[in-house]
């Protein structure tokens, strides 16, 4: 259930959205070709589109997947800020696309990325049990973001005041990182055995030299459930940007909800906390229809009782007011804060 304070927020936001609205998302491909920072980099582009949406068939992380989008769309509107999606482990562009849609659909451009190292179409690879991809996946974000501002294939105008992140998992990390966090990775937040090159790496030290990750051009993160190496306030002390954290209440994939409350507790600045009842670390990702359940039941399958469609459509739209009101178009009035601490969906 969310919060009244969150009730009267969102009340506030819907009375001042601008008279534009769009009908659908516009997705498009793009390519971020290779550069001395590193390789080609698969995304899509997410932006707002005047025509109905249809049905895609798409290849996702858990199999064919049926979107509602409308292919190469002429975007609608100029002058758009701008969302950058981090996904977690052998995630892909299509992890979070009903977020991403539902973004773009409120008049934001939303970018998804594979990342270089970790997402599912690198499996082959086996580089995702390599520390460096951790390392590199700050280093794809700012690569996406400066194509994106620069004279890029996509004619869409973007912003450069209001570019904001979310993050899932690993991608919550990469989240903290551009935020100027730093990682300690002496102390790993999940059993480590040594039969993973990253544990030895962490035993022995064997880091490679990497930069600090910060990425001031992002001013606001939403992060859900993230794979933390940031033990104290040390370590969070630099990530200043307003922050919406999200924990699953049972966690999994290495992440515990005990790591996330504490991360809240440690950044500098308290974020707007949440911890959705019953949800399971898997609950972030798109729901499932029954052919992506029954291919990917791993993906898909929630603790007892939990709704992930039902919560889906609360997180959004959560997720839409965060960046509305720390994102404003110039001359807006943004709403008034929703209160740092709330558990939405208890």
């Amino acid at each position: 259930m969310i919060r009244e304070e969150a009730r009267k927020v969102l009340l506030c936001f819907c009375l001042l959205l601008p008279a534009f609205t769009a009908h659908a998302a516009g997705v498009r491909e793009v390519v971020v070709p290779a550069d001395p920072l590193g390789p080609e980099i698969a995304a899509r582009l997410w932006t707002p589109c005047s025509a109905p949406p249809g049905p895609i068939v798409v290849e996702s992380e858990a199999g064919p997947l049926t979107i509602q989008a409308v292919e190469d769309c002429v975007v609608a509107g100029g002058n758009l800020p701008l969302i950058v999606v981090s996904h977690g482990m052998f995630g892909d562009v299509f992890s979070h696309h009903d977020t991403a849609a539902f973004l773009a659909d409120a008049g934001f451009a939303v970018v998804t990325l594979n990342h270089s190292l970790d997402s599912v179409h690198s499996i082959r690879n086996k580089s995702a049990d390599d520390i460096s991809s951790f390392l590199v996946r700050p280093v794809d974000i700012e690569r996406t973001i400066t194509f994106l501002l620069g004279r890029s294939q996509t004619s869409v105008e973007i912003d450069p005041r209001r570019i904001g992140f979310f993050g899932f998992s690993r991608g919550g990390y990469t989240g903290l990182v551009l935020a100027g966090a730093v990682p300690d990775f002496s102390a790993p937040p999940f059993p480590c055995p040594e039969e993973f090159l990253m544990c030895r790496q962490i035993r022995d030290n064997d880091i490679p030299e990497h930069g600090s990750g910060h990425e001031p051009r992002i001013r606001a993160f939403a992060i859900a459930d993230p794979v933390s190496f940031f033990p104290d306030e040390s370590s969070l002390r630099n990530a200043k940007a307003p922050i919406q954290l999200w924990s699953s209440e049972h966690g999994g994939m290495g992440v515990e909800p005990g790591n996330v409350a504490s991360v809240a507790k440690s950044l500098p600045s308290p974020p707007e906390f949440h911890r959705p009842a019953n949800s399971g670390h898997f609950s972030f990702l798109f729901p499932c229809p029954e052919e992506v359940a029954a291919a990917a039941p791993f993906l898909c399958t929630d603790p007892p009782g939990f709704d992930r469609a039902d919560f889906h459509r609360k997180f959004n739209a959560q997720v839409l007011e965060f960046f509305s009101r720390n994102l404003p178009a110039q001359g807006a009035i943004a709403p008034a804060a929703a209160t740092a601490g709330g558990d939405s969906g208890r």
